[in-house]
């Protein structure tokens, strides 16, 4: 499965580019996360500017450790950096990921980004890398993230209460969600459906 996921993986569809996140993109990072002021929503974990670089060094050691493959998220029609999402707590021998550490700026937001991205991450989990199950993992206050999730098609299997410690200091409850490989191809044609529909 890791043969599927080099520290290089680029992954292409029409819209977008997923492209392994370098040092050359904190400075897009930036404007992304400054367009909505995003570090501020307290559901989620965009990094602030002028923390930028913890955050980078942190998602290159996890990459480091063949535990995640974080990316940038490249809108071709203008070339900007719109955000960042990541595969995350890749476990090779039991032949499953997630998907997660999503954030967009605030005006790639629901537009056909994240559709395609999804579909995109999606497509190379199942058909490629042979995945069993992709995972998501969402703050129980963070109802947008739910919602995006479940259109998706994935199933909500559980919440893990006082998972987390967010960076105020709350704890979260986590809600997580999966899909299966036998749910894959009818998630695939619909979300092919959807993509075309916005497009």
């Amino acid at each position: 499965m890791l043969d599927r996921l080099p520290r290089d993986l680029q992954l292409e569809g029409e819209g977008v580019a997923i492209e392994p996140l370098a040092v050359e993109h904190l400075q897009g990072l930036a404007a992304a996360a400054t367009d909505g002021a995003l570090w501020d929503l307290k559901v989620t974990s965009v990094p602030h500017p002028d923390h930028l670089l913890k955050w980078y060094a942190n998602a290159i050691e996890a990459r480091d450790l063949d535990v995640q493959r974080p990316f940038v998220v490249r809108r071709k029609a203008d070339q900007a950096i719109v955000g960042s999402t990541r595969y995350y707590d890749i476990e090779a021998e039991h032949h499953n990921l997630s998907i997660g550490y999503t954030w967009y700026a605030k005006s790639a937001q629901r537009t056909a980004v994240n559709t395609e991205c999804k579909l995109i991450l999606l497509k190379h989990a199942f058909e490629d890398c042979g995945c069993a199950a992709v995972y998501w993992h969402t703050h129980h206050q963070n109802y947008a993230s739910q919602a995006a999730i479940e259109r998706l098609g994935a199933k909500l299997d559980g919440v893990i209460r006082n998972h987390k410690r967010m960076s105020d200091g709350a704890l979260r409850d986590t809600y997580c969600y999966s899909m299966t490989n036998g749910e894959w191809p009818n998630v695939k044609a619909a979300l092919t459906a959807r993509l075309a529909q916005n497009n």
